[in-house]
């Protein structure tokens, strides 16, 4: 039997807000090498391997308990400061990553971009699922280093809120991928912004409850603080475990409602660019 040849024809839609997930269907198969890709990637030519997802959140914890907590002494709601920066470590992590891994998509992928023809969102969309891999890491490093301290005698108490934390994670992830595409789309033209974005997201550290408990803030400016997704997020994780911190599900929904506008914004921004991108990249 002779096949006959075929011929596609690709034309844009006109209508850039009809973002169907159906059309990504055809490609799971792609979906799944990218993810793949993606996961081998983060380790290959590494001395260490995957030992280095262990070792950065140990690192800054350390850092963070000498600094924060023995120098500057800020309270950690009673939570072991341990315990207490890792758990909003492991989740910050994950979140700039996606940021991080997503923002510089078309530069790094223009080579495939200009020669083979698939949804460009799947990109994006793989190597935040990729990055799940490295959360599931450094969150067993934190759940043994919970096991440790419950066997020396630190008494927590799980609550109802524990079962938000799948809900936490899609947050995370749609958080900072919908920063990531936007920035992504951004840099095409104005690539000096990634100096400053760079430094922005270093600084948005110190505006999230990684290294302070929002308790321990003064009342007029939590409001303030709560505006950012990441904070309420990382309060409902350590309330969800320790049943201290300052939480309640009228938080939990502002911050979905805050992550999907944005997440929306940043797909509409990356199908505008994704037209045009390889004339400027």
């Amino acid at each position: 039997m002779t096949r006959k040849n075929q011929i596609w024809n690709i034309t844009p839609r006109p209508a850039i807000f009809k973002i169907r997930l159906r059309n990504l269907c055809p490609y799971r198969y792609l979906f799944a090498k990218l993810i793949q890709r993606e996961i081998t990637s983060f380790y290959r030519q590494t001395l260490l391997g995957p030992l280095w997802f262990f070792i950065q959140p140990l690192l800054t914890t350390s850092i963070f308990v000498f600094t924060f907590g023995k120098l500057t002494k800020i309270p950690t709601d009673g939570i072991p400061p341990p315990l207490f920066y890792l758990s909003g470590i492991i989740i910050w992590n994950y979140f700039t990553d996606c940021i991080n891994k997503t923002a510089g998509v078309f530069k790094d992928n223009l080579p495939l971009f200009s020669k083979i023809y698939f949804p460009r969102i799947i990109m994006p969309l793989s190597t935040v699922t990729a990055l799940l891999m490295r959360f599931g890491i450094q969150l067993s490093l934190f759940i043994t280093l919970l096991i440790f301290y419950r066997f020396n005698g630190f008494r927590f108490h799980l609550n109802s809120y524990i079962f938000l934390f799948p809900l936490l994670i899609i947050n995370t992830a749609a958080l900072g991928l919908g920063i990531g595409l936007l920035i992504s789309a951004l840099t095409i033209k104005y690539r000096d912004l990634n100096f400053l974005i760079a430094f922005g997201i270093q600084l948005m550290m110190y505006a999230t409850t990684v290294i302070f408990p929002l308790s321990a803030t003064p009342k007029h400016f939590r409001k303030l603080l709560q505006i950012n997704p990441v904070t309420n997020i990382i309060e409902t994780f350590r309330y969800a475990l320790f049943s201290k911190g300052l939480t309640n599900l009228q938080s939990l929904i502002s911050a979905l409602i805050i992550s999907a506008v944005i997440l929306f914004c940043g797909i509409i921004a990356f199908k505008r660019a994704e037209t045009n991108f390889i004339d400027n990249v």
